[in-house]
């Protein structure tokens, strides 16, 4: 990205437009949100709008963009560290449940509106994934070869099934609800590991 100019509170006009898409999009929908809307409510013009993003499904693809990338290296943090398997494993799996709540909106807005991307936009993002995909499943792997996981089931289908539950949390989870983000992260971590018991 450019230099980024930031307004009289110093946000950055690149999260100013960040956040004004997200809430417009949240709340009307992507394809009904234009882009006059989204820079009068960043309070920038449509200049500056593209000096920073290219169109609006740049946006779009930047909103789950920066929520993949933390939980890319918070994942490579977990699986470089010096703990056995079992340990990394958990954590890298409740770390994505509790980063996916803290970006519900995010991540609900992206699963709406993919396929409003760009077709090079949405195989960049599927190569983003499929790249945090396989890293978790070489967890899965890794504690599959030391005998420490049942290799009954394939870690192929491990991983979608944790990331099943991980996708459909913006159907259900409420912030006002009876769980916490860290409870639902380690229900779910729990169930995973459970049923990769040998």
């Amino acid at each position: 990205m450019p230099r980024t100019t930031t307004d009289g509170d110093g946000t950055p006009v690149p999260q100013r437009l960040l956040a004004a898409a997200t809430r417009l999009f949240a709340e009307q929908g992507y394809d009904r949100t234009s882009v006059q809307e989204i820079v009068e409510a960043a309070g920038v013009t449509k200049g500056a709008l593209y000096h920073y993003f290219g169109s609006k499904d740049d946006l779009l693809h930047e909103i789950y963009a920066r929520v993949l990338r933390v939980q890319q290296e918070r994942l490579d943090a977990f699986a470089d560290a010096d703990e056995p398997v079992e340990k990394r494993l958990r954590a890298a799996a409740a770390d994505v449940v509790v980063t996916t709540i803290e970006n519900l909106d995010d991540a609900s807005i992206f699963f709406r509106s993919m396929q409003h991307l760009s077709p090079e936009k949405n195989k960049q993002v599927r190569a983003e994934r499929r790249r945090y995909h396989e890293r978790f499943r070489a967890l899965v792997e890794e504690g599959q070869r030391e005998g420490v996981f049942s290799t009954e089931t394939p870690a192929d289908l491990v991983v979608d099934y944790h990331f099943g539950s991980v996708h459909h949390l913006s159907t259900w989870y409420r912030p006002n609800g009876p769980l916490t983000p860290q409870q639902v992260a380690d229900h779910l971590a729990d169930l995973l590991l459970r049923a990769l018991r040998p």
